[in-house]
């Protein structure tokens, strides 16, 4: 079975294309893997055990410290899609229903927070896709206001995970996703923005016209410098309920707000000297 982004979408019709504004999740919006944090509530809640908590514990420290290269992703996928089956859908769905709030919205970036809401104010679809499950994905989406937020799709029979992948939005599939989107949501990929810490997102990043490196892995990085790319380094994760409020939250959006514009105003320039 081949990827494929999910038709969730209806056709745009009648309308101008316009850019719209690509995230990943995980290093770029939130300062954690979003899908390793729901470990100990998956161990209460029953569905996994304690080696499997001690191996995400360790494979969260990892992917903090070093981020993720194919080889590490493609392990993950096999082990969560194992780990996943059988699992009851409205049990995780419950699960991560009752934790999100504690557990991801102290983790987010306010200057990713800032850099969504200036995107929306300029009238752009802002768009998550993130490897991370469909589950969480989604909900953590609906919670920063995004217009749709894209995740990993597993296939569900009886109400269970089968552990067969039907959309592992990772590498070229986020590419292909967006591709599909562009077509259905009259979307300029020209005009669009993409942001994410992983080299190995770079598809993502070449297909639009302003490409965004955020925290990046070391070979991002180099990539990113190489080409001219903005680089951005966000460092404040403080709860959304708290970064919407108070003196020195909104002096924080602010900052980010004036680097993200004079990172993207600089990149714009080079190109037209080009």
């Amino acid at each position: 079975m081949t990827d494929s982004a999910p038709e969730s979408v209806a056709h745009t019709e009648g309308h101008a294309r316009q850019g719209a504004a690509f995230f990943d999740l995980d290093k770029t919006i939130l300062a954690k893997s979003s899908s390793l944090m729901f470990a100990k509530p998956f161990y209460d809640g029953g569905l996994i055990g304690r080696a499997d908590v001690l191996r995400s514990g360790y494979a969260q420290f990892v992917y903090l410290v070093s981020g993720a290269d194919h080889d590490q992703m493609d392990q993950m996928r096999r082990y969560l899609s194992a780990l996943c089956t059988g699992w009851p859908v409205d049990q995780v769905r419950a699960i991560v229903d009752e934790t999100l709030d504690d557990l991801v919205e102290p983790v987010i970036y306010s200057e990713a927070d800032a850099l969504i809401a200036s995107h929306r104010s300029a009238g752009r679809d802002v768009i998550i896709i993130s490897s991370s499950g469909t589950e969480v994905v989604e909900p953590i989406g609906a919670r920063l206001g995004v217009d749709l937020a894209l995740g990993t799709q597993m296939e569900i029979v009886d109400g269970k995970y089968t552990g067969e992948i039907l959309f592992y939005a990772y590498g070229e599939a986020k590419a292909q996703a967006m591709r599909e989107l562009a077509e259905t949501r009259s979307i300029d990929l020209a005009a669009s923005y993409a942001y994410t810490d992983s080299h190995t997102d770079l598809p993502m990043l070449e297909l639009v016209g302003f490409p965004t490196a955020v925290n990046p892995d070391s070979e991002l990085r180099r990539i990113a410098i190489e080409r001219e790319w903005p680089v951005l380094d966000f460092e404040k994760p403080i709860a959304m309920r708290s970064s919407l409020s108070g003196p020195e939250a909104k002096a924080a959006a602010v900052g980010a707000l004036s680097a993200v514009a004079l990172g993207i105003a600089w990149y714009a320039a080079a190109r037209r000297r080009k």
